[in-house]
């Protein structure tokens, strides 16, 4: 599109779209989120914003920002989803599956496993955990499993556990057997988790740069895997500090295969690929 020297060029032209307005969202989704939108995303927040712009009835970013900014409303958590990616799948970099299995196996824990998987998305993570542990601990330890998100829209579909057959490539056809119900007629391609896959997580949804973490007692296994890629130094900092104090000491963090805590040395030492443990 064409405009002043404060427009940026996007291949669209339904809204006016200028530099100020993106830097006004980097600013907005940072203080919410902990996001650092870099400079090349232009296109992407054009695309997912310009849908809430249609969807509240307004005719530029100017004026949807400004409105978002005097009212503490759901719209806040719309713009917030709008702004988060989703990428995930079932037992996604699977040898931290298998460090998982062996850690359960060959540790004893009182009360009960408590594990975190805090970039829970659409399900197909926390839903890989719960399966491993369940067949870890054959029901001889009790276990609880938490998984959140900050956006609520996947969360919702987290809960429901509905998948297209063919996302299901890595789970194998015991787990499927055991884990899995397939869909007929209409449903046919789809399947859903059994209700014992379901009721073993608790779907809830937590802000990492917020205070209030809805958690009372320590977890011993946190999965962080493809979040800290988002937040600056800073807040990566941050965020690792308040982990590390929901954590009993020895637990194990899993992180992404992109990510790297060795700035934390004094937090986490690594212990396997992009397997941290708890100091």
């Amino acid at each position: 599109m064409r405009g002043n020297s404060t427009s940026v060029s996007v291949q669209a032209s339904e809204f006016v779209w200028t530099a100020a307005d993106f830097e006004r969202i980097q600013s907005l989704i940072y203080q919410r989120a902990g996001i650092n939108l870099h400079d090349g995303k232009h296109a992407m927040v054009y695309s997912r914003l310009s849908r809430r712009l249609r969807e509240t009835g307004h005719a530029s970013f100017h004026d949807y920002l400004g409105w978002l900014q005097n009212h503490d409303g759901p719209e806040w958590q719309e713009f917030v989803n709008a702004l988060t990616t989703n990428l995930t799948s079932f037992f996604r970099e699977h040898h931290h599956f298998e460090i998982l299995a062996k850690y359960l196996k060959t540790r004893s824990v009182t009360g009960g496993w408590r594990i975190w998987c805090n970039a829970a998305s659409t399900g197909e993570e926390p839903y890989s955990i719960a399966m491993t542990v369940m067949e870890s601990l054959q029901a001889r330890t009790a276990f609880q499993l938490v998984a959140s998100d900050i956006d609520s829209k996947v969360l919702a579909s987290a809960e429901k556990g509905v998948y297209r057959l063919e996302s299901l490539k890595n789970v194998g056809e015991e787990r499927l057997q055991r884990f899995f119900l397939r869909g007929t007629g209409a449903n046919e391609g789809m399947v859903r988790v059994k209700p014992e896959l379901r009721q073993a997580v608790q779907f809830v949804n937590v802000n990492l740069i917020k205070d209030g973490w809805p958690f009372q007692e320590p977890f011993d296994v946190v999965f962080c895997r493809n979040v800290m890629i988002y937040f600056d130094g800073a807040t990566q900092r941050q965020v690792l500090q308040r982990i590390h104090r929901t954590m009993k000491p020895g637990g194990l963090l899993f992180a992404g295969h992109s990510e790297n805590f060795s700035d934390s040395r004094d937090l986490f030492v690594l212990r396997g690929k992009t397997v941290y443990e708890r100091l």
